[in-house]
């Protein structure tokens, strides 16, 4: 059985009460959580804040795991404002969110570009969370699979399909990122047995290992279905994880089914 994982995306949002405040809640929200520690839990604040994240984490009773939300394909040197894998690693920041929709819009990264990074992460010992989804153009259009397909393959026809392996793919709609428009839970796994299928044709053993959560609006109320479909592997979650209780919720729905 493939162990859920359950990441929280702050995007851009925080300040330094706010993260020690969200922390703390979660901490302790988490101690409620029977079998908590069965599910994979990772946050990813936004990059200013590591430091102090880091900080809170290491005083924390549960063990949370910490994630960044971007990275660049340098080491270091004339590149302003970016981030490099020495300086997330120096965080111990180990989950690394790549191919967001957001990124993909607003900063024009390419697949080919966001493939890059996914082997840089893997090259430097960092697990790439690599977002891959669809428009509802798109969606409504009938393209969700090809979409997604042409992003995966981004990454598999120049790496090998070897390369996903201990990566985590996360497929959020994006109709249903920040919009409270959520896939029903069997639309989801209809896209999530999609693409494992696609990786399959592949290697089926790299397919069935795959881990492949859900984004998109995912709250504690939809989560349990969610988690319970067979190839959802957890979740990607952005508003909900803005609140420990809420998120600690999404973290229950998938303790539950990981007894």
């Amino acid at each position: 059985m493939r162990r859920l994982v359950v990441m929280g995306n702050w995007k851009l949002n925080g300040s330094k009460e706010m993260v020690s405040n969200l922390i703390k809640d979660l901490d302790v929200e988490l101690a409620k959580v029977e079998g908590a520690d069965k599910v994979g839990v990772a946050i990813a604040p936004p990059v200013m804040y590591l430091d102090l994240a880091e900080k809170l984490i290491a005083d924390a009773k549960s063990d949370i795991i910490l994630g960044a939300q971007n990275v660049d394909l340098h080491h270091s040197g004339a590149f302003t404002g970016d981030i490099s894998v020495d300086m997330l690693k120096d965080f111990n920041a180990s989950y690394i969110i790549i191919g967001h929709s957001e990124r993909r819009e607003y900063h024009k990264e390419s697949d080919e570009f966001v493939a890059k990074k996914f082997a840089f992460l893997k090259e430097n010992g960092l697990t790439p969370v690599l977002c891959i989804g669809e428009t509802e153009a798109q969606n409504e259009a009938g393209e969700t699979v090809a979409v997604l397909t042409r992003q995966l393959d981004a990454v598999i026809k120049t790496q090998g399909v070897e390369a996903l392996e201990g990566s985590i793919i996360a497929y959020e709609p994006i109709w249903a990122i920040g919009t409270g428009k959520a896939a029903t839970a069997q639309q989801a796994q209809d896209t999530h047995a999609a693409i494992r299928a696609h990786i399959a044709s592949y290697s089926a053993d790299v397919a069935a290992k795959q881990t492949i959560q859900y984004g998109g609006s995912v709250k504690p109320g939809n989560a349990a279905e969610m988690f319970s479909m067979e190839d959802i592997d957890g979740a990607l979650v952005g508003g909900a994880a803005l609140n420990g209780a809420s998120f600690a919720g999404i973290v229950k729905a998938a303790a539950d089914l990981s007894k």
